[in-house]
């Protein structure tokens, strides 16, 4: 009977459009299947899913970023740490009794003068710096002024002592932070976070971050994004003091990841200083256990020989991956000679082709390929508008979710929100793009649906991802090391490593 009554109502609603048709021929064809689908006895169909390019990015993310099989359970982290005043940049320059002047670059700052050169040079690039002041007196004075501005924020700083609250953030985590911590910064860190007693120390170090908005104006000077300029004058992370402290705790606390940032501190000590210390970090890192990976987080430098030496006295093959920008990537290659080393700045957004070729180079000349003696087998490259993670094969696995996790926290953390919101974020990403300047290249066209591109060469494996980048940014201090730290969480290292 039912069945008897499902062709009758076929049979009838057959009927209906046919007579529509033949008293309606010039009727539109749209007309036509909407008169059908109103005449439709089905279930309503589902609503679209999210139409712009931000959402469909944002949700097929969300599809992809899955946790590993095998999880890290505790992570020491170290060795630079301080207190980080956030203020506005121009408004404390100001308030200095600066005016805009002409920019220009200082490698160590050793003036006021020196300081609103180098703030102007870079704001002006809209690019990310961090100097060394070494006149103590002239930043102490510079420090309290920042410290009591109206506005000026407190905040944990240091690139491990960033990575380590982020991590904190996950309950399941144990988290040791091995660096010059003082009564403020101890007030600020996560409960989750251990830091040995022989890290505590009496008074902070401080770090004055100067942040400008993109388009910000100051006099005649325009900044074509938001970023910020950082200064110190930081003895304490610049000698690397607590590192030995950080070695030393690992037998007790026995973690399964390791990640070391702060080389870049010891800008400000003589060569010698460098080199020798240089050595002993290799010493150090080679007195962790094996199989224990050891990520190695870059920061902004400007002394070529510091550089050259990270990469090439053995620091480079004793570490298991490496976290770096833009503008840590093209000094790198500047200062070791590699592919574009004659490039003198990224013009806009860096080449996706260009970087692939310089992380190429890095992991074949010093990665762990074939039968050279060297451990490093991950790179987690990130510039503002897309991220690369390239990996030497065999080594890793779940890289596709961790340069997605590493692209949604930047968008995230950025704005200041829990999720990804579309109305506040943009896809700036190149469109299309060469995976490589060498005879291999090819040609790769961005879909939103499909975030994440994979490539290979050689052996190394490349994950490409756009970002999501924050229209009207609440904070960019910390970005990098969030997306290291995410990227590392959803990583999984294979058990032969």
């Amino acid at each position: 009977m039912a069945l008897w009554r499902g062709s009758a109502y076929a049979g009838f609603l057959a009927l209906a459009v046919g007579c529509v048709f033949l008293l309606e021929p010039e009727l539109p064809g749209s007309a036509l299947r909407s008169f059908w689908s109103s005449l439709c006895l089905g279930p309503a169909s589902a609503p679209p899913g999210p139409v712009s390019p931000e959402g469909r990015l944002a949700a097929a993310w969300d599809a992809l970023i899955v946790r590993p099989v095998r999880r890290w359970r505790r992570v020491a982290v170290g060795v630079n740490a301080c207190v980080d005043v956030v203020l506005s940049g121009v408004k404390l320059l100001q308030a200095l009794g600066l005016s805009p002047g002409n920019g220009k670059d200082h490698s160590v700052l050793h003036s006021r003068n020196d300081l609103e050169e180098a703030f102007i040079h870079f704001m002006g690039k809209g690019a990310a710096a961090e100097r060394f002041f070494s006149d103590k007196e002239t930043f102490h004075d510079i420090a309290q002024v920042a410290s009591e501005f109206p506005g000026a924020q407190h905040y944990v700083g240091g690139n491990a002592a960033l990575i380590g609250q982020k991590f904190a953030a996950n309950s399941d985590l144990k988290v040791l932070l091995c660096g010059p911590v003082g009564p403020k910064l101890h007030e600020l860190l996560d409960d989750n976070v251990f830091v040995p007693p022989e890290s505590l120390q009496e008074v902070d170090e401080f770090h004055l971050i100067l942040e400008y908005q993109s388009g910000e104006e100051w006099g005649q000077l325009k900044a074509p994004h938001a970023n910020r300029f950082i200064f110190s004058h930081d003895l304490s992370n610049g000698a690397m003091n607590i590192l030995e402290v950080f070695v030393s705790s690992l037998e007790e606390f026995q973690p399964d990841l390791v990640v070391l940032s702060g080389l870049h501190m010891m800008e400000g000590q003589s060569k010698e200083f460098q080199r020798k210390r240089l050595l002993e970090v290799v010493t150090s890192i080679s007195d962790i256990p094996t199989g224990i990976p050891v990520h190695l987080e870059l920061a902004s430098m400007t002394n070529r020989e510091l550089m050259s030496s990270i990469v090439h006295q053995q620091v480079f093959p004793a570490v298991t991956s490496l976290g770096l920008n833009e503008q840590e990537l093209l000094f790198l290659t500047q200062s070791a000679s590699g592919p574009h080393s004659s490039l003198s700045s990224w013009n806009g957004v860096p080449d996706v082709g260009m970087v692939s070729d310089i992380l190429f180079w890095i992991l074949k000349e010093h990665g762990k390929i074939k039968s050279r003696a060297s451990d490093l087998t991950r790179i987690h490259f990130h510039t503002l508008v897309y991220h690369i993670l390239a990996t030497v094969d065999g080594h890793w696995a779940n890289q596709l979710a961790a340069v997605a996790a590493g692209a949604r926290v930047a968008g995230t953390q950025a704005c200041a929100t829990e999720t990804i919101d579309t109305s506040r974020v943009s896809l700036r990403a190149p469109q299309e793009f060469m995976t490589s300047h060498s005879e291999g290249g090819s040609r790769i066209v961005l879909n939103p649906n499909k975030p994440v591109v994979e490539w290979h060469r050689e052996g190394i494996s490349f994950y490409f991802t756009p970002v999501l980048v924050c229209k009207d940014p609440i904070r960019t201090v910390g970005l990098g090391d969030a997306i290291s730290a995410e990227g590392l969480f959803y990583s999984e290292v294979h058990p032969h490593y």
